[in-house]
């Protein structure tokens, strides 16, 4: 039991020589004896504590000679440490057994570090990992230490914003940027956010109507489609009735040979027919019982524009004049408004029923009320005729309109301050214009020389799409009731249907396969 610790400088092969040798040449720290080693010094040392006698109530201690106090603590030097080895860099997982599952959920986090590290640090480190920045050593390399890399980079660097050049304007603040750390120009090339897929719509019609003796006339208006979804088409001396429910065609009426169908307008609950004919005349045809109503005269010549506000029929001719028509009572007209100097060949009322405007081919776009005799705004820009005409479902008072083949151009107008808002050039002929009710979009018909149909988004009027496949002018143009279907005619005697709008929101259209399938018929 009085023997010395020499475990820690004792070989266990050695001999007890040099053990003892060895515990001689300890350097032992300062103010440490030798006796310090010993078990039986420690012990008595501790029971000479224990048993000092206490005076008077006080126990007294004897004090140990002062001694230094070691710890088995390890605490390292961070001097020589490289902090460039943790960075925030993709970490390829090694090994050929990864599943698919977790090769598709580090792909994910591959790309959300490289948006985190393009917004933090700038888009240079936004760069896809390579062999070589993802450990900070070259590939080249495989003996360089991962954690020794040649250039050291620290984490979070501290960047004061440029100065804005002489003469150029500061970024203005972003309150509401989706991205914590905004919009900076070096990050031109990184996505901020999801961008909605575009709408597709389908290149070709879904069904073609062949109709012989569609007339290839400018002036005309031989096309619409009633709020019982059965379509009026103007062949020749006839009026044909197409029902989109169930295909069947329908022979309105034959005007014989001294007489043609100029224009054709259904009333806005669709039971009404409102046919204007080549010698000036318009009639008024029940389509429920293919009779006709009452025949209203007036005109000099033909009857080539009509529209409905509620019971008032409004009529445009050669004759340069429009005819308002109360279907009510027994005279052919209440009111004639004189305004054009030529031909009109152009009528819509706003969905208000206020506001009528008119299109002729003295190239002038008139507006009227519907108190006034006398036009209330006039706009002459246009340098062709003016047919197409359109007005907003969605703002009050904007107002499209469409010239002719020395014009080619689409312009706004706002009819309430009675100003020119933008113009567009098509680079060709436009026949008709259409607006969606259900998204904020307008349809444009074409003639010469492309003859083709697009699809604008307004108020950017980018090209959705461009719509071909008639061979002659699309001189004409209705929506179906649900606001989905577009169906347009020209001079090659056919009518072709279009899906180009979304459905509404309210509803859902259910076609039923028979009905709409594809495929080629006769119209008569």
């Amino acid at each position: 039991m009085d023997r010395p610790i020499e475990g820690a400088a004792r070989s266990e092969d050695g001999p007890q020589t040099r053990s003892s040798s060895a515990a001689r040449s300890l350097n032992l720290p300062v103010g440490m004896s030798r006796d310090a080693l010993h078990l039986d010094t420690i012990a008595r040392r501790s029971w000479q504590g224990l048993a000092s006698p206490m005076k008077h109530g006080v126990c007294t201690t004897t004090s140990s000679p002062t001694r230094t106090s070691y710890s088995d603590r390890f605490i390292p030097s961070r001097s020589s440490s490289n902090l460039t080895g943790f960075a925030l860099l993709d970490r390829s997982p090694s090994g050929a057994n990864i599943s698919q599952a977790n090769d598709t959920r580090e792909e994910g986090g591959a790309a959300y570090s490289m948006l985190l590290r393009t917004e933090l640090f700038g888009q240079e480190a936004g760069s896809p990992a390579t062999p070589e920045n993802r450990t900070g050593i070259s590939a080249r390399d495989p003996m360089r230490s991962p954690i020794s890399p040649t250039v050291s980079r620290n984490l979070f660097r501290f960047k004061s914003d440029p100065k804005p050049s002489t003469g150029s304007k500061a970024r203005p603040e972003r309150p509401y940027d989706i991205s914590p750390a905004g919009i900076d120009s070096s990050l031109a090339g990184t996505p901020m956010s999801p961008r909605k897929a575009p709408r597709k719509i389908a290149r070709s019609p879904y069904k073609v109507l062949d109709a012989p003796a569609l007339q290839d006339d400018f002036y005309l208006n031989l096309v619409d489609w009633s709020s019982n979804n059965v379509l009026a088409v103007g062949l020749g001396t006839c009026v044909y009735l197409w029902s989109a429910s169930s295909s069947k065609v329908t022979k309105l009426c034959d005007l014989g040979p001294t007489d043609s169908i100029c224009s054709v307008s259904w009333t806005h609950r669709g039971t009404y027919l409102a046919v204007g004919t080549n010698l000036g005349e318009v009639q008024l045809w029940d389509a429920a019982k293919c009779r006709i109503v009452r025949t209203m005269g007036g005109h000099r010549t033909r009857v080539g524009a009509l529209a409905w506000n509620s019971h008032i029929l409004s009529s445009g001719s050669r004759d340069r004049n429009i005819l308002q028509r109360d279907v009510r009572v027994p005279d052919d007209f209440v009111s004639k408004l004189v305004g054009h100097k030529s031909e009109v060949c152009g009528l819509k009322w706003s969905y208000d029923d206020r506001e009528l405007a008119s299109g002729g081919n003295d190239n002038q776009l008139l507006v009227w009320n519907r108190q006034s005799t006398q036009p209330v705004v006039k706009f002459s820009e246009h340098g062709a005729a003016v047919k197409a005409i359109a007005w907003s479902p969605h703002q009050h008072g904007l107002l499209a309109s469409g010239g002719g083949t020395a014009d080619r151009c689409i312009r706004f107008w706002n009819t309430a301050t009675s100003t020119a808002l933008n113009c567009y050039d098509t680079g060709s002929q436009v026949c008709n214009l259409v607006w969606s009710k259900n998204v904020n979009e307008i349809v444009s018909t074409h003639g010469y020389s492309q003859n083709q149909i697009i699809v604008w988004r307004y108020p950017t009027m980018s090209k959705l799409t461009t719509l071909t496949g008639h061979t002659m002018r699309v001189l004409y143009l209705a929506i179906s009731p649900d606001g989905q279907t577009i169906v347009t005619g020209a001079g090659d005697e056919t009518l072709r249907f279009w899906n180009v709008f979304p459905s509404p929101k309210s509803q859902s259209v259910v076609r039923d396969n028979e009905v709409w399938s594809l495929g080629r018929t006769y119209i008569r």
